[in-house]
């Protein structure tokens, strides 16, 4: 992180990340690929904000949960699917990578594509039903593409 960001990072023994650089902007990309991997992503995937256009975004799902643990559970249940599979279609269709961890989906890809990937994961924490969702993603991103 620190050669490749040209940062200098501090890291204190209760695990407090402190960044340094003379440019702001590296700073603010080495605090996504801090924050990335603190949400669990592997960081090869986080590097990869170090891209133009590369960006990070979280979704809460504790804004779609009625504030019970068995029901953020579920939620957690769809957004990843049986075996990972909507976890994974989601991925295919957007080419953004999603890490599910604690109450938060975080959601790292261009940023085009993560437009698309945040409407899908909303529209399945809202209770869409999971081709509907697929199929609404493929439309709307053919249209954008074209």
């Amino acid at each position: 992180i620190q050669s490749q960001a040209h940062v200098k990072l501090e890291i204190a023994k209760e695990g407090d990340v402190l960044i340094h650089s003379e440019d702001n902007f590296n700073v603010y990309i080495a605090m996504n690929i801090v924050k990335a991997i603190g949400r669990g992503f592997n960081p090869e995937i986080a590097l990869t904000l170090l891209k133009e256009n590369f960006t990070i975004e979280f979704v809460n799902i504790k804004d779609f949960a009625r504030n019970s643990k068995k029901d953020m559970e579920r939620l957690k249940g769809r957004l990843i699917g049986t075996k990972g599979k909507a976890w994974q279609t989601i991925e295919y269709l957007t080419d953004c990578k999603l890490s599910v961890y604690g109450k938060t989906v975080a959601i790292i890809g261009d940023m085009e594509d993560i437009l698309f990937a945040k409407e899908a994961v909303v529209k399945l924490l809202a209770g869409s039903v999971h081709g509907n969702v697929y199929h609404y993603v493929e439309r709307t991103r053919k249209k954008t593409y074209r």
